[in-house]
């Protein structure tokens, strides 16, 4: 009831204030014919119209703007004309005609102004529900990605009970099953925790737990981790080049290479090589991960750390487009850099530089 009240009385208010509006401008229209028929033709008063013009134009009616707009000019020239047969000098018809011209201007420009004003609030409008679209799609994924934990950590513990024939004994093929399965949910897991880690970091931003690093120590450490995936497709991983120290998270930075060198395991060839290269330049340390692949298209190098992109090329393996995006934010957020180039023949090269510290500071850790 409350409702339909308030909406009878917007309606009411609405109403008055549009006639209100047509009144004002009756009334000017009625004071400047007056003042325009009772004074003689070199006296031009035409000019007062541009007042109800502009009130034609809050009207947010853009027909009623250019009927006040070409009466206005009209009357103003008609003067010349009423009383009939009189003769004007040159002055007098000068005046008239700029009075004229200055209405149809003034019209004009109320009239595209107002043109303007109703496409840059589509605009605005679009961009405010595109927005509201995007907050409720982050929502829904955050929401979703958050629920998908549980059951997938409870399945992986499962699994592994399983596998420690806590319900009975589990013969080698079956173990085999198992290991593949859980393996598998690890995987979904770790997408889940990328998603989440994604839409917060963007959100928030990513905090970061720094302290030294030993880029060759934590290098190797990955290794070790990635040793299954790596004789899966019996590629041979090379390090080359000294410790090298950085100042940084190394959670975080472990994600990154574990992301880039699995990279570069899955885009090589089966049994060939996965360089790593560690170089100092200068106030910065590099990390170059280089595989034997195809190589990356023109097209597609500039979209690579861009988020959901997957790329259309011929390389080997297709992910979720979102780990070379993680690994983005995560050197940005230590002030670094990351990139891909092709190599000279065949392979592209991933590299990642941060900000070098010191060594010597930190030779007894």
């Amino acid at each position: 009831m409350k409702n339909h009240i308030s909406l009878i009385a917007n309606s009411v208010e609405n109403y008055l204030q549009k006639y209100s509006c047509y009144a004002l401008i009756l009334s000017i229209f009625a004071v400047v014919i007056i003042l325009e028929y009772s004074t003689p033709s070199a006296y031009v008063f035409g000019y007062l119209y541009t007042g109800a013009i502009l009130l034609a134009n809050t009207q947010k009616n853009r027909h009623l703007a250019i009927g006040v707009t070409l009466g206005a000019a009209m009357l103003t020239l008609l003067n010349l004309f009423i009383p009939i047969g009189k003769i004007h000098n040159l002055p007098t018809v000068a005046n008239r005609t700029i009075a004229m011209i200055a209405l149809l201007v003034a019209g004009w420009l109320t009239v595209r102004n107002r043109i303007y004003e109703e496409k840059i609030a589509h605009q605005q409008a679009q961009i405010q529900a595109q927005e509201k679209l995007f907050q409720i799609r982050e929502d829904f994924v955050s929401t979703l990605t958050h629920d998908l934990k549980t059951p997938l950590l409870g399945a992986i513990e499962t699994l592994k009970s399983f596998q420690m024939g806590l319900f009975g004994s589990v013969t080698l093929k079956q173990q085999k099953v198992l290991e593949m399965i859980c393996r598998s949910h690890q995987s979904t897991l770790q997408l889940v925790e990328t998603v989440l880690d994604i839409y917060r970091n963007d959100n928030d931003g990513l905090k970061l737990e720094q302290k030294p690093v030993n880029l060759r120590s934590l290098l190797e450490e990955i290794i070790t981790s990635v040793t299954d995936l790596a004789q899966s497709r019996r590629i041979h991983i090379n390090v080359t080049g000294d410790r090298l120290w950085v100042r940084g998270d190394p959670f975080q930075l472990h994600r990154v290479f574990v992301n880039l060198l699995s990279n570069a395991i899955n885009h090589s060839p089966r049994g060939s090589n996965v360089e790593i290269v560690l170089e100092s330049k200068g106030d910065e340390q590099q990390i170059l991960f280089i595989d034997n692949g195809l190589g990356i298209t023109k097209e597609e190098l500039p979209q690579l750390f861009e988020r959901f992109y997957q790329g259309n090329s011929d390389r080997q393996a297709k992910g979720s487009g979102l780990g070379l995006y993680l690994s983005r934010q995560i050197i940005e957020a230590h002030g670094g850099k990351i990139w891909a180039e092709n190599r000279a023949k065949t392979g592209a090269i991933f590299g990642c530089r941060l900000p070098a510290i010191i060594e010597n500071i930190y030779e007894h850790l």
